[in-house]
């Protein structure tokens, strides 16, 4: 199994940052760079958001949009050469549960969240996961907002049990610390 990182924090804690600069050391050394990006354009703000980041990501970064097909992306970059950098899964749980248009759709959800957590142990490349921690706050109102919440923190209890590292940003700052078995 590649050794596997699960990035997480809060908004603007530094999160893509600190997985952008992981690629460019791997990039260093000679490896390849994939990012599979999970972000639909649903508005005009979200679209500027997606221009800043695609204008800013560093030359010979190959971008893959997987919005919900996250494990089939996962399969296509697999190679032990290529550092994967998933950002994010928290917009990717949103396209699922909370979708701009139309229904959630909670069997196909489960489905893709099971076939991720499959394939995850299989890869030979080495898989960066930006995600957000976000039940530190106060309980939010609205059953399918604590049902996201939920959701989210089992996937990241999921993922993380699944890397070799876990890194909290926390101001820009990482707090990084290996995964063990005595914490699943």
């Amino acid at each position: 199994m590649a050794a596997h990182e699960l990035i997480v924090g809060g908004q603007r804690s530094g999160k893509s940052g600190r997985a952008e600069r992981l690629a460019l050391r791997w990039q260093a050394r000679g490896g390849h760079v994939a990012v599979i990006a999970t972000a639909l354009a649903a508005d005009d703000e979200m679209r500027a958001r997606i221009r800043h980041h695609r204008a800013t990501r560093p030359a010979g970064f190959e971008t893959l949009e997987a919005p919900l097909a996250l494990s089939a992306a996962l399969a296509q970059a697999n190679d032990e050469n290529t550092l994967i950098v998933v950002d994010c899964l928290t917009l990717w749980l949103v396209n699922w549960l909370m979708p701009a248009s139309g229904a959630p759709d909670a069997p196909g959800w489960q489905a893709e969240r099971a076939a991720l957590l499959t394939l995850l142990p299989r890869l030979a490349s080495p898989v960066v996961f930006v995600s957000n921690e976000v039940g530190w706050g106060v309980s939010p109102l609205g059953r399918e907002v604590r049902h996201f919440v939920d959701e989210l923190g089992r996937l990241n209890q999921d993922v993380a049990r699944q890397c070799g590292q876990l890194t909290l940003m926390v101001a820009g700052q990482a707090w990084t610390r290996p995964v063990e078995d005595s914490d699943v």
